[in-house]
Formats: C-alpha cells, sequence, structure tokens
C-alpha cells in the first residue's frame, strides 16, 4: 500500500511578505477586514486569526499588515514545488502551504529519514517552519503534520491511522455544522463518530456524511492527484559581444521571439501580456510589462524590444534580453470568428510602421472610461497596447451627462457665456437651480451671439469636496442654437465654458 507524505507550511499567506523585514517583525495578512495569518512575532503581541483589523493593530501598533493575494500565494509556493519535486516528482498541491506526495522510504531509507532531507531542503530556500507527516491517507497525514514539530516529521505507522484519528475532536473534520450536531449527541471526539454504524451515518447524514465517517475510521478514499509541472516558457537571447544599437538588438531578437511565440503555440497558449527585461553588463537595466488588445506575435515583441530600448534607460551595451510570458492566455479565447475578429492586419502593420518612426507614445487609441464629463471619459493609451481604465465605466456617476455622448471634446475647454432675456449671465446656485433661462449664448470668445432653441440642464457636480487643495463644483448644460449646432456647455465659479460640440 502507498503511503502519503503531507508537507504543511504553516502561516503559509504571511510567509512571503516577511522576505525583506526584519527577523521577528510582527506581520499579518486581511481578508475581508480579518486577519488570514500572522507571524509568530504578531502572535507574541497577542495578534490571533480571526481578529478583526483594529483589534490586531490595538494589540500590536506596529503591526505590518497587507491584503491576501491567493495569486501571489500560489506563485510564491510554486518555490516550493520545485524543489520537492527535485527529491521525489509527483508532488499534488492542495493550497498554497499544503502539498501531499507518495513517500520516497526507499530511496532515502525510511520515512521520517525522507521528511529529514525534505525540511532540510526547505528550509535551505528560507521556510524555516515546516513540518511533516506520513500516514496511510491524505486525511491521517494532513492531521500528522499539523502535530508535528516545527522541522520534524511526524509518521503514523501503517494501519494506525484510526488509532491515531480516534484522540482529536470532532471540529478535525473540517465541518463546523456536523461537528456542532455530534458535540450536541455526545460525540465529542473522532473516534466516538468512528464507531458508529457506516448505515445508521449514511442514513442519519447522508453521502457527505458517510464521506467524513469513512475517514473517522482511516479509511481515505481520496487519490492523490500529481500536478503537471508548468512548462518553460521565457525565452531568452544572449549577444557576445555585447550590442549598443537598439536597431541591432532589434535585428538579432527576431529569431529569439518567433521561437517564443511558436512555444507558447505549441502549449495552445498565446501571450497578451509580455515581460521584457535587459540586461547590460550584465546588470539588469530595463524591465517592462507590455499589454496588447489582442495577443502578441514575433514582430509585435521585436517592436516592444526596440521601443523599450529606444525610451531610454540602457546606458551601456546591452549583454542580454529576455522575454518573460507575464499573462498567457488560451488560444481559444482568441481566435477569429467565423467572420473574423479584430483589426485588419494590413491596418495594424500600417500604424505600427508610424509608430516606430515617430514614436511609441505618439499615436493613441482612444477608448471610454468612467467618468462625468466627456473629457473624463476619454482614455488614451499607445496603440498596441491593452487599454487598463484607472476609472471604472460601469460606476453610476451621479451627475454625467445622457447619452448621446458630444462627438466633438475640446482639448481644452473654450470660453463662453449665456445670458438671459436681459443679458443677464445665467448662474446656477448651491442647490442646482438657475437663475433666469438662458436665452442667448456664444459658443466662443470670436463666435457670434445666437439665440438658444432649445436647453437640457443643469447636472450639478461637486467633486472632491473633501479636498481643501481640489474642490470642484460644475454645471453641465446642453444647449442647442438657432442655426441647429449643438453644444455641451458647463459654468463653474461663474465662468462659462464650452467643453464639446454635438456633430
Amino acid at each position: 500500500m502507498a503511503r502519503t507524505m503531507v508537507v504543511w507550511c504553516p502561516d503559509w499567506p504571511v510567509m512571503p511578505m516577511l522576505e525583506g523585514l526584519p527577523a521577528g517583525t510582527p506581520a499579518a495578512v486581511l481578508a475581508k477586514g480579518q486577519v488570514l495569518a500572522c507571524s509568530p512575532g504578531a502572535r507574541r503581541e497577542g495578534v490571533r486569526r480571526g481578529m478583526r483589523r483594529r483589534d490586531a493593530q490595538s494589540r500590536c501598533p506596529e503591526l505590518v499588515l497587507d491584503e491576501h493575494r491567493p495569486e501571489a500565494d500560489a506563485r510564491a509556493f510554486e518555490v516550493v514545488l520545485a524543489a520537492i519535486e527535485e527529491l521525489s516528482p509527483g508532488v499534488a498541491p492542495l493550497r498554497p502551504g499544503l502539498c501531499a506526495l507518495r513517500v520516497p522510504a526507499r530511496f532515502y531509507g525510511g520515512e521520517a529519514e525522507a521528511g529529514a532531507v525534505i525540511a532540510e531542503r526547505l528550509v535551505g530556500l528560507g521556510v524555516w517552519d515546516v513540518r511533516l507527516g506520513v500516514a496511510d491517507g491524505l486525511f491521517a497525514a494532513e492531521q500528522a503534520s499539523r502535530r508535528a514539530l516545527a522541522q520534524d516529521c511526524l509518521v503514523v505507522g501503517p494501519g494506525e491511522s484510526a488509532a491515531f484519528l480516534a484522540d482529536l475532536p470532532v471540529e478535525t473534520l473540517d465541518d463546523p455544522s456536523l461537528a456542532g450536531l455530534l458535540r450536541r449527541m455526545g460525540l465529542t471526539t473522532v473516534g466516538a463518530f468512528a464507531r458508529l454504524s457506516p448505515a445508521d451515518v449514511h442514513t442519519r447524514f447522508g453521502g457527505h456524511g458517510e464521506l467524513l465517517h469513512r475517514l473517522a475510521r482511516g479509511l481515505d478514499p481520496h487519490p492523490i492527484s500529481r500536478r503537471t509541472v508548468p512548462p518553460e516558457l521565457e525565452a531568452e537571447a544572449s549577444f557576445e559581444p555585447p550590442l549598443a544599437n537598439a536597431e541591432s538588438v532589434a535585428f538579432s531578437i527576431r529569431t529569439t521571439a518567433e521561437r517564443f511565440v511558436a512555444d507558447l503555440a505549441a502549449y495552445g497558449l498565446v501571450c497578451t501580456t509580455v515581460r521584457i527585461e535587459v540586461d547590460a553588463d550584465g546588470v539588469l537595466a530595463s524591465s517592462r510589462e507590455w499589454r496588447h488588445p489582442r495577443w502578441f506575435g514575433a514582430v509585435d515583441v521585436v517592436d516592444r524590444v526596440r521601443w523599450q530600448l529606444a525610451a531610454g534607460g540602457v546606458l551601456a551595451p546591452v549583454t542580454t534580453v529576455r522575454l518573460v510570458p507575464a499573462v498567457a492566455e488560451p488560444l481559444a479565447d482568441h481566435a477569429d470568428t467565423l467572420f473574423g475578429s479584430g483589426p485588419d492586419d494590413r491596418v495594424a502593420r500600417g500604424v505600427a510602421r508610424v509608430q516606430s518612426m515617430v514614436g511609441h507614445e505618439s499615436v493613441l487609441a482612444v477608448e471610454v472610461q468612467g467618468g462625468r464629463g466627456p473629457a473624463d471619459r476619454a482614455l488614451a493609451t499607445p496603440w498596441g497596447e491593452r487599454a487598463v481604465a484607472v476609472r471604472s465605466a460601469h460606476a453610476p456617476w451621479p451627475g454625467r451627462i445622457p447619452p448621446p455622448a458630444p462627438a466633438t471634446v475640446f482639448a481644452e475647454p473654450l470660453a463662453a457665456l449665456v445670458v438671459g432675456a436681459e443679458g443677464q449671465p445665467v448662474a446656477v446656485s448651491g442647490r442646482g437651480a438657475i437663475s433666469c433661462p438662458p436665452e442667448r449664448f456664444r459658443a466662443a470668445a470670436d463666435a457670434d451671439w445666437q439665440r438658444v432653441a432649445s436647453w437640457a440642464g443643469p447636472w450639478p457636480v461637486d467633486e472632491l469636496w473633501w479636498d481643501e487643495s481640489e474642490p470642484r463644483r460644475i454645471a453641465r448644460f446642453q444647449v442647442v442654437g438657432a442655426d441647429g449646432s449643438a453644444w455641451l456647455m458647463a459654468v463653474e465659479n461663474g465662468r462659462w465654458l464650452t467643453e464639446a460640440r454635438y456633430d
């Protein structure tokens, strides 16, 4: 019978954030405003898991806090998984900080000896608190690891899993509702639950209760699902002698870029965000992530290398260029539909050629983001990069102008004037009431006066009122002139402006 080993790194979510901090620094990771994990230094100050932020900081004012990022935990735990796989292949990650494998006892001379070798390897990586457990099944092995000492391995002998689990509290089964019911029935230990008849358990608790009953009896049906080692998708080009010209580097990187894209395609992947790292004189001189609205081809990668070098920051000859797929997605998510999708290739190449001549930041693509005014909603991004909105377009944005949006938005608002029937300027009070109906307007300082055919508004906006240095109170109007022209106008601090025109 194959035996199972579980490797447990307590408080794993907090361990990656301790890198670079002095030893013994109290730190904690928060999830939904509560402490998810804390360091030994924090526990010494009285911080406990489940505490609210305010309670934890009151116990330890110097507590270093960070929000829980599951993807960062998983990436950091990859280092631990890779180290264990060097000693024994076929590791099954259960969650960040916990993994399982078949015990390589024969190779290392015994189960305890195998655990000692793995613990020593992880301590060498800086994972000081690592605990291991060995048993017949996954559940018993995990419970053994949780009761082992730091850097030690607790071995439960073959056939002894039920006896080992018998004295543990029923909360070990990790089902609070079932544990509460069992305690009300007088069954406080796993062994007391295991002694019940399987038929009675199935009748009373159903299939899930029957599974937990099997775990309590030491009969673990969970097999270890070994992970597939992620492929090595990075590409690197080294230059000997080093190259001092951006065009020379771009020409030399072309073959590497083609291999980079082909290797991703072999796994059914495309790169939508690439990180380009440039070494000069053996030292990292430039690193930048580039996004693509669809996915990177070889020519796109070469262009980004050229632009990154042309932007400056690399003052010495280039020795190495690395291409790292920061975000790789399935090709099926980006493949063309039956009738095609995305921009025409000839248009894209033409724009990219212009971009290479005038500069990366000189050719912009405009998209819509959140905001109240038309200028606030425009999001300009260099052509070929994926737009990342600063403000969500799905937020309510009270005070925004209703559709349709104006076609022409002026880079700088034009000085304007709107007056009533007697020539007095139209004003808007703090409650959003106008002083008089608008009768005539002038859309620009050099424009002619014309009569107001119709108007709508105001849409008052009170922004940043809490910031004494940047408060803003503005009211917008839609105004249609007698000649049929339509304008978006605004009044701020008694001054009229023309922000956009409806064409």
